[in-house]
């Protein structure tokens, strides 16, 4: 059975008055809350099982979905109204939800995107624990691949900051090329260094193998998946997948909300 996760629990301060009175997941754009966009797109992909996390208007979503007769789908509420745990902690509490055999695909709420969820279910192979979807877009933050795109490390390259378990990758200096608006449409990285990396921005979709939640015992109760994968990677095998054509509108904003109803 395919399965997934929405990220939904979030307070959406970004999009305050709006979410003074509702939970994010049900803004809406064209007239159809974020939440059902997602469940809809992961539905059409043959998504059986749905696990959604909740904690701001908790009520609002869970009434929504009986409502709604849960979309006719197996759906379940990962209940975390006495605290926010974070993409990581979240997930980490919904573990008991998921089928332990199959992949999880993650989703945020408040994300509209063109991606196949059936083609990059597909790229998670039987050997790896975790799958990321990126591509080459301008941004600060970056997440650095080897040249089998097996997950290195991060870095924001307006700081200077690095993230990743190899004492090298820490210690090493990454320069950005200047020519990156040139290499932003290409193949090549906007860093130069001694060892051969790939700089990819993280769509926030990912595909997450149930075999990980055995690494997340010594994480406290809250703290982000991307912090877990950083710290993980040079023990688990965490790939990304390149979407040359990927389009990502994040809806947490009052401005991308405009564009979004624009749309």
């Amino acid at each position: 059975m395919k399965q997934a996760m929405i990220f939904a629990a979030g307070c959406g301060t970004r999009l305050k008055p709006l979410t003074d009175t509702m939970p994010k997941a049900l803004v809406t754009v064209g007239g159809k809350p974020l939440l059902a966009h997602v469940i809809e797109r992961l539905q059409a992909a043959g998504y059986e099982r749905l696990v959604i996390n909740v904690h701001h208007f908790a009520d609002q979503i869970e009434r929504y979905l009986r409502v709604n007769q849960d979309f006719g789908l197996d759906i379940a509420v990962s209940d975390e109204r006495e605290q926010l745990l974070d993409t990581g902690g979240g997930l980490k509490k919904a573990a008991p939800l998921f089928d332990p055999d199959e992949p999880v695909l993650i989703h945020n709420v408040d994300i509209l995107d063109n991606v196949d969820y059936d083609w990059l279910r597909r790229q998670h192979q039987a050997d790896e624990d975790a799958v990321l979807l990126v591509s080459r877009r301008k941004t600060k933050r970056y997440l650095l691949f080897d040249s089998a795109m097996r997950l290195m490390g991060w870095t924001n390259i307006e700081t200077g900051e690095v993230k990743s378990p190899y004492p090298w990758l820490r210690e090493s200096e990454l320069s950005v090329d200047e020519k990156w608006e040139v290499h932003a449409a290409g193949n090549a990285s906007p860093f130069t260094l001694n060892s051969s990396l790939q700089a990819f921005a993280f769509s926030g979709i990912h595909s997450f193998s149930p075999h990980l939640f055995r690494l997340m015992d010594r994480f406290p109760d809250r703290f982000p998946i991307m912090d877990f994968y950083l710290s993980t990677c040079h023990r688990a095998h965490i790939s990304g997948v390149a979407k040359d054509d990927l389009q990502v509108l994040d809806v947490g904003k009052p401005e991308t909300l405009r564009l979004a109803n624009s749309l």
